[in-house]
C-alpha cells in the first residue's frame, strides 16, 4: 500500500471514529495479501476487530461509571473458604437472569465474609454484558437523596437511581436510619419494585431490619417489596480480612 493511500485510509477511518481499525488496518491489509482473503473475508475480519474493540471500551466505561469500590470477579471468589455458600446458586445468579426479571438478590452475613465481593462480581459481570449498573452504600444513598432536597433535585435524583438496570446497595444496616432517611429508602424501593433489579448486602438478619429503619412498619413494607421476587444468600463463615491478617502475622512470625 502506498504512503498516500495508507495515509488517506487512516484519515477516513479516524473521521468515521473507527479507532481500532486505524491502528491495525496495515496489519490486516498485509494479512489479506498473505492469505489471499476475499473482499468479504477481509471486510468481515476488519469489522470483527472494530466491534470487539468497541465492546471492550464500552464494558470498561460501564465498569468505571458503576463506581465499584474495587474490581473483583466471581471467578476470583474463594468458595472453598466459605462452604456455607452454594456455588451453584452463585453461578445461576451469574447468568444475570434476575436482572431483566426485575428481581433482587440479598447477601446476608457478618463483616468480611465476601458479601461485597460477590455483589461487585455480579455487577462487573453485568457491565460486561452492557448492563447499566451502579454501586453505592446505603449511607451514601441516603446522603445523596437528603442533599438533593437542598437544591430541589430530589425527583431528578430519584429518577437517576431508577435508570440503572442493576443497582447495588451495600452495607444496609451498618448505620441506622432516622425516620426521614427510612422514608427516602422506602420511596426508592417502591419506584424500582418489579421494574429494576437490586443487589443488597447487609450484616443484619431480616428480623433486625426494624431496628435499622427505626420503624417496624416501614421495615416490613420495605422487606415485603424486596423479598417478593428475590434470592437470599446467607453466608456463615470466617472473615477473609481476618484470614489475610492472620496469614500476614504468621508469615512475619516465621521470618
Amino acid at each position: 500500500m502506498s504512503d498516500i493511500t495508507y495515509v488517506g485510509l487512516q484519515e477516513k477511518l479516524m473521521n468515521l471514529n473507527l479507532l481500532r481499525l486505524s491502528q491495525s488496518v496495515d496489519q490486516y491489509c498485509q494479512k489479506a495479501l498473505d492469505e489471499k482473503l476475499s473482499y468479504s473475508e477481509f471486510l468481515s475480519q476488519l469489522l470483527d476487530e472494530e466491534l470487539a474493540y468497541k465492546k471492550q471500551r464500552n464494558c470498561q466505561f460501564k465498569i468505571q461509571m458503576a463506581q465499584f469500590p474495587f474490581r473483583k470477579t466471581i471467578e476470583q471468589f474463594d468458595f472453598a473458604f466459605q462452604p456455607s455458600i452454594e456455588k451453584r446458586k452463585i453461578q445461576e445468579l451469574a447468568t444475570l437472569r434476575f436482572i431483566p426479571n426485575g428481581e433482587n438478590v440479598i447477601f446476608l452475613g457478618p463483616p468480611g465474609v465476601g458479601k461485597t465481593h460477590l455483589a461487585v462480581g455480579l455487577g462487573i459481570r453485568a457491565c460486561m454484558q452492557g448492563i447499566k449498573t451502579y454501586f453505592i452504600t446505603a449511607e451514601q444513598l441516603v446522603r445523596k437523596l437528603t442533599a438533593s432536597l437542598a437544591d430541589n433535585t430530589f425527583e431528578q435524583k430519584m429518577k437517576s437511581f431508577r435508570t440503572y438496570q442493576l443497582l447495588i446497595i451495600d452495607e444496609v444496616g451498618y448505620i441506622p436510619f432516622d425516620r426521614q432517611a427510612s422514608n427516602y429508602f422506602f420511596q426508592l424501593i417502591c419506584r424500582r419494585y418489579e421494574k429494576g433489579a437490586v443487589i443488597f448486602t447487609s450484616n443484619r438478619s431480616y428480623g433486625d431490619w426494624g431496628d435499622i429503619f427505626n420503624d417496624p412498619v416501614i421495615a416490613s413494607a420495605i422487606l415485603d417489596r424486596i423479598l417478593h421476587h428475590s434470592t437470599t444468600i446467607n453466608i456463615r463463615g470466617e472473615s477473609f480480612r481476618l484470614r489475610e491478617k492472620k496469614m500476614f502475622f504468621d508469615k512475619k512470625h516465621k521470618q
